[in-house]
């Protein structure tokens, strides 16, 4: 059960945090500084890292009672529905890997609550032509039960991190203010981060979960064309083999090029649905290393979620990788440089010129360390649902269903999200023309 919560604060949001991991920590972090919810409950299977999470950020705000840990299976709907009602949850919030996603999906509806995720359900390839056909996509479980949510008056907004999240926002502020045409929504993602050892030699250490990576990376990546859809959007979607169609993209703010390719990812599932474009494509800057690494896991099978037994204990070979790996939240202090997300558009300008625009938004690792004690990648992940949240509590956002980042509208989020503190978030993003 979690502590006891306070009966009264400043607003009427209740959150439920599932997941206390690099970005719920980080996300919780933010949180503490903004006044527009009553209690926010930290939940995880690990009471212990929860009620960490839970200190970190009182400690972060003389006085701070609003936050408080429980313990919670998130891959138990029925669970996590119990927790939801007995915290008085009025927003269920998704910080842990996909893998629970639906579990916790169905559990916040089951509480009445509303509902937000970083990441989609999980999709599987197709059985007979992965690299052509898509076979379940991304998020099909969750709009699969759009009904259910809209007949219950509850909203799920799904993928609303920074990749998706940011990024879709990017692309409907530039579907409204930018373009009168859109030939295509290139989400571009880069970095030049560093991982150092104690002895400063450069090592190999995701700054993301390793478990997510392995499953965007190798699974068939997705492509949306509307020449292919023929007026029907589910016939747009079409898959390439991993790591296909690599392309040097050139990041601002010091960055620079980066090869990126291919990945499976939620935008190209979701940007389709709310923005009109021509093509919709989702590409990573991964680097030699990481590309080698992840075709070695999946020639030896490493990168499988089928169990199997090993000296009669019986593991996901996955998750034996993920568990090797250092923890994402961890590697802060040894990372350096920075990371961008952002979506490059081409089309046709409002002035019927043709225009290529970037929208990126740039964290400096040093910035998140320094102010937030959270490592770059995952504080640039956990500010989106924040703001998001924010934005649901004052009634600026507001629906019910199965929605994306672009169902809403842009400006108010990249407003709030870029005001200086403390009326904003102090985090700005930019605009970059490319010839």
């Amino acid at each position: 059960m979690p502590e006891s919560i306070p009966e009264s604060g400043s607003g009427p949001m209740r959150v439920l945090m599932v997941g206390a991991g690099g970005v719920g920590d980080a996300a919780a972090r933010i949180a503490v500084e903004r006044d527009f919810f009553e209690a926010w409950v930290v939940a995880d299977y690990d009471r212990e890292r929860a009620e960490r999470t839970v200190a970190a950020a009182r400690g972060r705000r003389t006085g701070e009672e609003r936050f408080s840990a429980a313990q919670v299976d998130a891959s138990d709907p029925g669970a996590v529905a119990a927790l939801a009602r007995d915290v008085r949850a009025t927003h269920v919030f998704n910080a842990v890997d996909p893998r629970f996603v639906m579990p916790i999906f169905t559990g916040a509806l089951a509480a009445d609550a509303d509902y937000l995720d970083m990441a989609m359900s999980l999709s599987v390839p197709h059985p007979d032509a992965p690299h052509e056909q898509v076979g379940v996509k991304l998020g099909d479980e969750q709009f699969a039960q759009a009904a259910a949510w809209e007949a219950a008056g509850r909203l799920a907004l799904l993928g609303i991190g920074v990749e998706p999240g940011l990024s879709d926002v990017f692309a409907r502020y530039a579907a409204d203010e930018l373009f009168d045409h859109i030939d295509e929504l290139g989400t571009r993602d880069g970095a030049n981060l560093v991982i150092r050892d104690d002895d400063g030699n450069e090592v190999f250490a995701p700054g993301f979960s390793m478990w997510t990576i392995i499953e965007e990376c190798l699974n068939p990546p997705v492509v949306w064309e509307r020449k292919r859809a023929g007026g029907d959007l589910e016939s747009g979607f079409f898959t390439l083999p991993p790591f296909s169609e690599p392309e040097v993209f050139d990041f601002p703010e010091g960055i620079g090029p980066v090869e990126c390719v291919h990945v499976e990812h939620e935008e190209v599932l979701l940007m389709p649905r709310w923005v009109d474009a021509d093509r919709v494509t989702f590409k990573y800057g991964l680097g030699e290393e990481m590309i080698a690494i992840l075709r070695t896991l999946h020639t030896l099978g490493l990168d499988s979620t089928e169990p199997v037994s090993v000296k009669g204990v019986t593991v996901s070979p996955r998750d034996v990788v993920a568990a090797c790996l250092p923890d994402p939240a961890t590697i802060g202090p040894r990372m350096e440089g920075k990371t961008c997300a952002g979506v490059f558009v081409t089309g046709t300008g409002k002035d019927g010129a043709p225009r290529s625009t970037y929208l990126y938004h740039v964290v400096d690792n040093a910035d998140s360390m320094r102010d937030y004690g959270a490592q770059c990648v995952v504080w640039q992940t956990a500010i989106n649902p924040v703001v998001a949240l924010e934005l649901l509590a004052d009634g600026t956002w507001s629906g019910a269903g199965v929605l994306g980042p672009e169902a809403m509208p842009p400006g108010p989020f990249l407003d709030l999200l870029a005001a200086p503190k403390p009326k904003g978030y102090g985090s700005p993003w930019g605009i970059e023309e490319r010839s």
